[in-house]
């Protein structure tokens, strides 16, 4: 038990701590020690939770602080929260619309279908010598390390020869490029380069999405446990949405974009015209982390191209600036005598 200001027992040693029984089944109450040993939160993590009011105040007898269940059912509550993303002031708002009485069943019935999988695929394990072996035999640490980074391979605690695969078919993918000739930092910048486009389109379908379907459910509102059900349901019909258009829209790239490319190697007569088709390019993935916190990332695609515009812009300004500057020098060079 907590004490503060002062010892527990006389003669200084600690008194244990004894559950008031009550009429139907035992009071289990804890020192903030057991508290944070129980919950896995510190102790000094608890008291910062009781100041800005996510934890209720213990119950105190005389010199001692008494938690009760009641706090470590909360503690889970706010660890789960934080591990799902939410900040401690919208941790906060939760928590006070589940003790207002507004319930929390159907917000976390939201959240859970948002973290839940958004594929059927499963994880899976690999060994590293399975890695070795499925990607030419040669060991190659610098590519291990870079696939941990993209997280296309997890470490797993204690074990060194094992790694936990996120995505199986993503993996199996890189092998299969590889065996085709494509070196392996080839296929890891080009996998920056694809997840920068994907998040930007998986970005502008939450956009579109939120304007249309969303915004009566989860507007400027603390949503209610009905409209948090609704949402909940929702995403789990439009779940499959967004990679069927996805799929389709890439399909139909793919085959137009083949075709073009084929017939420009096969047909020697056909020149080779500039087309309107936009070009990508590959950047730093510091680089795009700075542009996200900037403008976010659901624009940061558009600021990477007007700031390029600009660029292009300024330097065509300066040339011609340049040619002006010159030309007016031979003009006002006198004639020699």
């Amino acid at each position: 038990m907590e004490a503060d200001g002062g010892t527990e027992a006389e003669g200084g040693a600690e008194a244990p701590l004894v559950s008031a029984p009550a009429p139907s089944e035992p009071r289990v109450e804890y020192r903030i020690e057991d508290l944070a040993h129980h919950s896995g939160a510190t102790v000094r993590t608890i008291r910062a939770y009781q100041d800005r009011g996510l934890l209720p105040r213990p119950e105190r007898r005389g010199r001692s602080n008494v938690y009760g269940d009641a706090h470590l059912a909360r503690l889970r509550q706010i660890a789960d929260l934080l591990d799902r993303g939410y900040t401690l002031a919208s941790i906060k708002e939760l928590l006070e619309a589940w003790d207002a009485g507004r319930g929390l069943g159907g917000v976390l019935g939201l959240v859970a279908e948002v973290d839940g999988p958004w594929t059927d695929e499963k994880a899976d394990r690999i060994t590293r010598a399975e890695l070795i072996e499925a990607f030419g035999g040669v060991p190659d640490p610098a590519a291990v390390a870079d696939a941990v980074a993209l997280g296309v391979l997890e470490p797993l605690p204690g074990n060194d020869d094992e790694f936990l695969v996120p995505s199986p078919q993503e993996l199996a993918v890189a092998a299969e490029l590889h065996a085709a000739g494509v070196p392996l930092s080839a296929i890891s910048s080009h996998l920056r380069e694809l997840r920068g486009q994907v998040e930007h389109i998986a970005a502008r379908f939450l956009e579109f999405t939120n304007e249309y379907v969303f915004a009566r459910y989860l507007g400027d509102h603390q949503p209610t446990e009905a409209d948090a059900a609704e949402a909940a349901s929702l995403i789990r019909r439009l779940r499959p949405l967004a990679q069927k258009s996805v799929d389709a829209e890439l399909a139909r790239a793919m085959r137009l974009l083949a075709t073009r490319n084929l017939r420009r190697h096969l047909v020697a007569e056909e020149p080779l015209r500039a087309g309107n088709e936009p070009a990508y390019v590959g950047l730093p993935a510091d680089t795009m982390r700075a542009v996200q916190e900037l403008v976010g990332r659901e624009h940061a695609a558009e600021f990477i191209a007007a700031a390029a515009e600009r660029e292009v812009h300024s330097r065509t300004l300066d040339r011609l600036s340049s040619i002006d500057r010159k030309q007016a020098q031979v003009i006002q060079k006198p004639p020699p005598a």
